[in-house]
């Protein structure tokens, strides 16, 4: 018997240049909202075409409602958030800037600067290089911090997200199922506080104000993947180094918060996304998979998507020779990555898949890509990358 391995991505593919140029207008004024949303709907209908082309069997809308202007969308997937959330005065402070610089202690973990993170501070000659490579084109942005009340007003804007997406896929007459991304609590609240003054009230109120967005997402049939690179990204972000156990008891209030937020909703709708960042630097600070494992199988999810294509974390397939999904759940695991420009052979992509089969079985992998490919890569090579996935997938299909 043939088994199908299925395919999918993180969710960030490649804007058009008219997409991109709408939403220049859009930040400038200069572009009407009926205008702007027939332009928005015209490129999702094609992203959504291209995507079913291409073969793939889980797809969404490229995250093209999650709008930022600028050339590159290298942090739309955190910043489309600044106009879902109430409690937020928007500042012109940029998140890589040289904010303050805060330690941590035993016991008492606290997020320094983004300049300050260690992998930054062991290579600062490559990371202030422009011709480095290691940030592709991203723009300066203002970040909003928390000054009163966190909730949710981001109805409308979800709403939309989810409409775009099934009107595309009913014009494709495509049978395949659609998934929305969307920021977890612990990213979102990772904004500089003025307001709680404690680490844990935000991350709850964020769970809070979420729920909304998850809940309208999965109504629509969809399914949600929650963007939580803070799970293992936030490691490199903490100065100094903590012990393993301090920072396992600073996920658990993140993954605590991640199963409050999506109480409710139906289970097999919702998946769990975590990466260690989607910059191109060395990563030489990332914490390994088997560190935090038995914290993110606490998440009340349907699936786990996770790194397993990067220079970094490839070897972590073995992570899954000692540690049992849980009952109905999958696994993502990236065989196509985002921090290079090589386009993966499909015989690779067939072998790393054909891994994760043997290990859960090929019931239970989706092959998926380590992080969103928009804005990161250039989008002629994102394109190809997924098109190695399909073919990868199909060979290990065979195979199996």
């Amino acid at each position: 018997m043939t088994h199908k391995i299925r395919t999918t991505h993180v969710g960030s593919l490649p804007r058009t240049p008219e997409l991109i140029a709408a939403n220049n207008d859009r930040a400038a004024g200069t572009i009407d909202d009926a205008r702007f949303f027939e332009i928005l709907q015209r490129s999702v209908d094609e992203v959504v075409r291209r995507q079913l082309d291409l073969g793939l069997d889980i797809i969404n809308e490229g995250e093209y409602g999650h709008i930022t202007s600028g050339a590159v969308d290298y942090g739309a997937w955190w910043n489309y958030i600044f106009s879902r959330l109430g409690g937020l005065t928007m500042t012109d402070e940029d998140r890589w800037a040289n904010q303050e610089v805060v330690r941590s202690t035993p016991g008492n973990i606290k997020l320094t600067s983004f300049a300050d993170r260690r992998d930054r501070e062991r290579f600062r000659a490559a990371y202030e290089d422009p011709d480095s490579g290691i940030f592709t084109g991203r723009a300066k942005v203002g970040n909003p911090k928390f000054t009163g009340p966190i909730t949710y007003i981001g109805g409308d804007e979800v709403t939309t997200d989810a409409q775009l997406l099934t009107h595309a896929l009913d014009a494709a007459g495509g049978e395949v199922q659609g998934f929305i991304a969307a920021i977890s609590p612990g990213a979102a609240a990772r904004l500089k506080d003025e307001y709680y003054g404690d680490d844990a009230a935000v991350v709850d109120a964020c769970a809070s104000a979420l729920h909304h967005e998850y809940k309208a997402i999965t109504d629509a049939g969809l399914t949600v993947q929650l963007d939580a690179p803070d799970l293992a990204e936030a490691w490199d972000q903490i100065n100094p180094e903590p012990s393993v156990e301090d920072y396992c008891a600073w996920l658990r209030v993140r993954i605590d918060a991640i199963n409050k937020a999506l109480e409710g909703l139906p289970q097999d709708h919702t998946r769990l996304h975590i990466c260690w960042g989607s910059w191109h630097g060395p990563h030489t600070t990332d914490i390994p998979f088997e560190d935090i494992i038995d914290e993110v199988l606490r998440a009340k999810v349907g699936g786990y998507s996770f790194e397993g294509a990067s220079p970094r974390h490839a070897h972590e397939w073995r992570v899954w020779q000692d540690h049992e999904l849980p009952e109905s759940a999958v696994i993502y695991p990236g065989v196509v990555s985002h921090p290079m420009n090589a386009v993966e052979h499909p015989r690779l992509v067939a072998d790393r898949i054909l891994t994760f089969a043997r290990l859960v079985g090929p019931e239970r992998v989706i092959a998926s890509t380590d992080c969103g490919l928009g804005g990161r890569l250039h989008g002629q090579i994102a394109w190809a990358k997924l098109e190695s996935l399909v073919e990868g997938a199909r060979i290990a299909s065979k195979e199996l």
